[in-house]
């Protein structure tokens, strides 16, 4: 997902709640600045940053690897550890 992306959920999610770049951010415990980059797809916002804000608006995120959640027919090829 491009950074452009996440923005547009942030922002779609903010303005569901009600709330101002700067309410989301003093919510979040980040400035207002920092809420305009999340949402304008700004590539170098911290991670940190941008899940405090996601926690705020209750934005879950996944994450998905073929390493560590195979399919399940990968699983039924391989040995069980036991």
């Amino acid at each position: 997902m491009k950074p452009q992306e996440v923005g547009q959920i942030v922002r779609l999610h903010r303005k569901q709640a009600g709330l101002t770049q700067k309410g989301l951010g003093d919510l979040a415990g980040i400035g207002k600045t920092a809420v305009f980059d999340i949402e304008h797809g700004k590539a170098t916002v911290r991670m940190d940053t941008l899940m405090r804000v996601l926690r705020v608006l209750n934005i879950r995120v996944t994450l998905q690897s073929p390493l560590t959640n195979p399919s399940a027919e990968t699983r039924r090829r391989e040995p069980d550890d036991a």
